[in-house]
Formats: structure tokens, C-alpha cells, sequence
């Protein structure tokens, strides 16, 4: 299992986003930042509460569509990308058009 958390701060709803991915299964985790633990990009964010969250199987015909949308809800087009890239570096996903 890899796991990855990206601190966007303002470009993001609650401004924490966490990855986790299995060979099966993609979770991405909304969370709102922990003020307590400071402000900056290298506060510890692993306490930071939980708002919203998305599971996804790999094995869906749409599940990069899915985890798209979600990002794009979450945060701008960029950073969007930028947890795609990093999850595609992770998985491997059933087209969604088997030809």
C-alpha cells in the first residue's frame, strides 16, 4: 500500500488531500487542515480531521473517471493532475473501453 499527502493549502477545500492506493482499490481522503500543528507545508497533517472521502476499485471501467471528478470538486485542475500522475504511478487501471 502507498500512501501520499498533499498539503495545497488554500488552492483546496480543507486544504489536505491524502492518497491511499492498493493494487485494487484507490481512496482519496478530504481533509481540513490542523491550525493546531502550525501553517506552514511541513506541519505534521496526519491528525487532520476527515471531511470527505472517495473509494474506488480499479477493476471499474470508470475509476480514473471517478477520482477525476472528485479532484476537480476538491481542488484546481492542477493539483488534480499533479494526485492523477502520481496515482497512475501506483496502479494500474481497467480501460474503460476493452477493444
Amino acid at each position: 500500500m502507498a500512501t501520499k499527502t498533499f498539503k495545497i493549502g488554500e488552492y483546496c477545500k480543507g486544504g489536505v488531500i491524502t492518497v491511499e492506493t492498493t493494487a485494487k482499490k484507490v481512496t482519496i481522503i478530504a481533509k481540513e487542515w490542523d491550525t493546531s500543528k502550525g501553517f506552514n507545508k511541513g506541519s505534521d497533517q496526519s491528525n487532520a480531521k476527515e471531511w470527505n472521502r472517495l473509494e474506488v476499485s480499479t477493476t471499474s471501467g470508470d475509476a480514473e473517471s471517478k477520482l477525476d471528478w472528485f479532484l476537480f470538486d476538491l481542488t484546481t485542475s492542477y493539483y488534480a493532475g499533479e494526485i492523477m500522475d502520481w496515482i497512475k504511478t501506483k496502479v494500474k487501471f481497467k480501460s474503460e473501453f476493452d477493444w
